[in-house]
């Protein structure tokens, strides 16, 4: 069975993989994400002389993901210093010749789920990650989701707590989704890390307050048949049963399903596929570029 590479290109560090075509994990490594040249030159080291039949690449964003568009490859308007109008695609091409696969870290991590994790055997799912930001991938009818470009769910506005008087993180924004419940939030709202603080914190319950609303908006638009929440602040555990009750509470029996009226345990979750979902994902925007070819 030949190997794929997989980058998971995230705004903090970069982790690059190989892997099987069946979303087994061979090899990894990790580095910091400084600049462009010195972060792509580690990826290209790691890489160089490794036999491998593609390459997927995950990453933060917002991106262009649409091949036919000029800026095809490239991430976009990030606050990442020196990473904005970055052609990842084209330096990935430049150096190997072998297919070349790019979409975001959610939708990648949504397609990995999707095919080797927690959404397999349906039609659709969704991938959201609450961490140093929010965003969110989606596989609906088996394929990634994409529009004029990709899924920005993250930067949804959500109603703000009637005891939250916090501004927001956002530079865009300020209190969308990402700027009000991301960890920095937390962390600035309350003065300490998410991980100091216990696990009966006031924190958590705003925290799901937020995180409930945008799983409805999710729900009355996509329709997803599995909700995969991952990312730093997802390993709270405690934050599951909280927003499992605030979301029923919200939808107010709207839509009535057994996934959400009694079996919601195993309709919102965790990623099957662990600390590896971003870097799997890579792997299957890999295998899905060779499959195009």
């Amino acid at each position: 069975m030949g190997l794929l590479g997989a980058i998971e290109a995230g705004g903090t560090k970069f982790v690059c993989g190989i892997g099987t075509k069946d979303g087994k994990i061979k090899e990894r490594i990790s580095f910091p994400t400084t600049t462009p040249d010195e972060t792509m030159a580690q990826v290209e080291s790691f890489f160089t002389g490794q036999e491998i039949d593609a390459i997927g690449v995950g990453s933060f964003g917002p991106i262009d993901p649409i091949k036919s568009s000029p800026t095809y490859g490239c991430i976009t308007t990030t606050p990442k210093p020196f990473w904005s109008q970055y052609n990842i695609v084209e330096f990935m091409k430049s150096k190997f010749n072998v297919p070349i696969g790019f979409d975001t870290d959610v939708n990648g991590a949504a397609l990995g789920e999707h095919l080797w994790g927690a959404g397999q055997g349906l039609d659709s799912c969704i991938y959201v990650t609450v961490g140093t930001g929010i965003g969110a991938g989606a596989v609906v009818n088996g394929q990634m989701l994409h529009g004029l470009s990709h899924p920005e769910m993250g930067h949804i506005m959500v109603r703000r707590h009637p005891e939250d008087s916090y501004e927001g993180t956002c530079p865009y924004h300020a209190d969308c989704l990402e700027g009000l419940a991301a960890g920095p939030a937390i962390s600035h709202r309350w003065g300490l890390q998410g991980v100091e603080l216990g696990k009966d914190h006031p924190a958590w319950e705003m925290e799901a307050y937020y995180l409930a609303q945008a799983l409805m908006n999710y729900i009355l638009i996509l329709s997803p048949q599995k909700i995969i929440m991952g990312g730093g602040v997802m390993k709270q555990e405690q934050l599951f049963p909280l927003i499992h009750r605030e979301l029923r509470s919200l939808l107010n029996g709207y839509v009535q399903h057994a996934a959400i009226d009694s079996d919601i345990e195993q309709y919102i979750v965790s990623p099957q596929l662990g600390d590896n979902a971003g870097l799997c994902g890579a792997l299957a925007l890999a295998r899905l570029a060779l499959d195009e070819v």
